[in-house]
């Protein structure tokens, strides 16, 4: 964890219950003056690029939080910059609650999970809503030309702070995609097993 994201969420009363339960010590050693967003290295870049889905989380007016699931081919979140990520936002159900909470709070916490491996990596972030219309250059690296979706304008995702998560209870679970090389194997071997059957019963 980043002293940035330290500062960001470790409020008081945080602080308060990692003292009660006996944690605060270890966080306190971690912790330092930062004012700067945390940089995104190559890293995090290649393992948000490898994503092909996200947990996003909102506030809306009333205070209630809001935790939406965005997904996409992979690679669909771009890195734009050290601290810059963008997305092509996809037409959806219309409910519109994501991008209606932004526009009473900018702030969001964006949750990126590698299920097969046990990875995740959390970023607390300001976002913006941008018309891909009025912005070439922008629609140009979002593009997606291969994948057919609506799309309705850009979120970019200005990062304040993130932190990779320790893999404890993440039980790993598997795409399509990444069991498919497995599966034609078994259908190989299948098909090896029924024609010397064959070939014995002959």
């Amino acid at each position: 964890m980043t002293a940035r994201y330290h500062q960001l969420a470790f409020t008081p009363n945080v602080k308060a219950e990692q003292t009660a339960h006996g944690s605060r010590a270890m966080y306190e050693r971690y912790e330092g003056a930062s004012e700067s967003p945390d940089p995104i290295t190559e890293a995090e870049a290649a393992f948000i690029g490898a994503r092909d889905s996200f947990y996003m989380a909102t506030v809306g007016e009333t205070g209630w939080p809001y935790v939406q699931h965005r997904g996409g081919p992979i690679g669909f979140v771009k890195v734009l910059d050290e601290n810059t990520l963008g997305m092509a936002d996809f037409r959806g159900n219309r409910q519109y609650i994501t991008v209606g909470n932004l526009q009473s709070d900018d702030r969001a916490s964006l949750f990126f999970m590698d299920y097969a491996n046990k990875h995740r990596l959390k970023a607390l972030v300001h976002t913006m809503r941008v018309d891909l219309a009025e912005d070439a250059d922008l629609a140009e690296k979002l593009s997606l030309p291969n994948y057919r979706a609506k799309v309705e304008h850009a979120l970019i995702f200005k990062v304040a702070a993130f932190e990779w998560n320790c893999p404890a209870h993440i039980t790993p679970r598997y795409s399509e995609a990444q069991i498919a090389p497995s599966i034609r194997d078994l259908h190989d071997q299948i098909a090896l097993l029924q024609a010397e059957v064959k070939r014995l019963q002959g």
